[in-house]
């Protein structure tokens, strides 16, 4: 009886408890390693680093004048791709071309919360332009032009292989970015 009394207490203890409550929704933490960074030095018309997280350079696609190519440097673990446009100018296609890659950028204001703008001077290599950081569920999370304001012009963009959802690609969005900077910081012209 003593057994039975003390077995029922036992259940009664364990059985009482506070009613169940749904989980928070949340996002994974994504940690990122530390960048390490190595020269690519292709058949371009410039060079720059990149992050060794990211592939190969990959698609490098040319046009029939030889005056534009597109790069991909894609992030495969990351599930991003920063596409760059290379042309070649003269001073008569300079404003043009500065004012479509503004214009580029602006497609996103839709979407965007906000998109904060951050000019780049490098003196030594002649490279000059800016870096756009877009916030919100825009398509495309970071964009930037440089040119050396004679020969070259150069455009880069992020897009990730998912539907743009602002919290849960914040950090890869972030960690890219940062190499975004660095490929601008880098970067040197050949000729």
């Amino acid at each position: 009886m003593k057994n039975l009394l003390l077995l029922l207490v036992i259940v009664l203890c364990i059985s009482c408890g506070s009613d169940p409550v749904p989980k928070p929704k949340a996002f994974l933490r994504l940690d990122y390693p530390k960048p390490q960074y190595i020269e690519v030095n292709n058949n371009l018309p410039f060079t720059f680093e990149k992050n060794s997280l990211a592939n190969n350079i990959g698609k490098i696609k040319t046009s029939a004048n030889q005056k534009t190519l597109g790069v991909e440097i894609t992030y495969p673990t990351i599930k991003g791709t920063i596409y760059l446009t290379y042309k070649k100018i003269d001073s008569a296609s300079l404003q043009r071309y500065i004012v479509d890659a503004q214009n580029i950028t602006q497609t996103h204001a839709t979407r965007a919360d906000a998109i904060t703008k951050q000019p780049f001077i490098n003196f030594e290599n002649r490279v000059y332009g800016m870096l756009y950081e877009v916030d919100g569920n825009a398509a495309s999370q970071s964009q930037f032009y440089v040119t050396d304001s004679i020969n070259h012009f150069l455009t880069g963009a992020l897009y990730f292989y998912v539907k743009p959802n602002y919290d849960s690609i914040l950090p890869a969005a972030n960690y890219i970015r940062n190499d975004i900077q660095h490929i601008m910081e880098t970067l040197k012209w050949k000729q």
